[in-house]
């Protein structure tokens, strides 16, 4: 019998996602496939934090679900997921503005998140 603990990565959020997660109210993360999000799995914890500030907030991953694109992503987990203060087409538009084309070739991950008490 194996025992692992959970892992526990830090990622930085813009302020206004920021405080979706910590209100709870963004239950999904969206990020490119890259090497250090191979083996991110339920139970895994993400402490988010707004690079330069004190502010962070810690997350345990529900669920990782991998994507062709952002599009196939914000169709299959709801918008509402992932930025319940903006449309669907809102979202296509920052993410993109975020990750250019060639990044989102590498493969869109939706992570669920719930934040710990």
């Amino acid at each position: 019998m194996s025992t692992t603990s959970a892992r526990v990565i830090e990622l930085n959020l813009y302020p206004q996602y920021f405080d979706l997660v910590a209100s709870g109210r963004k239950t999904r993360e969206v990020r490119v496939k890259y090497p250090k999000f191979d083996g991110l799995a339920a139970g895994d914890l993400i402490r988010f934090a707004v690079k330069d500030t004190d502010r962070s907030c810690l997350t345990r991953v529900t669920r990782v679900a991998e994507y062709a694109s952002f599009e196939e992503l914000l169709d299959a987990e709801g918008p509402s997921q992932v930025n319940p203060e903006a449309t669907r087409e809102e979202q296509l538009t920052n993410i993109r503005r975020i990750y250019p084309p060639e990044k989102e070739g590498l493969g869109c991950l939706a992570i669920g998140i719930k934040l710990v008490d």
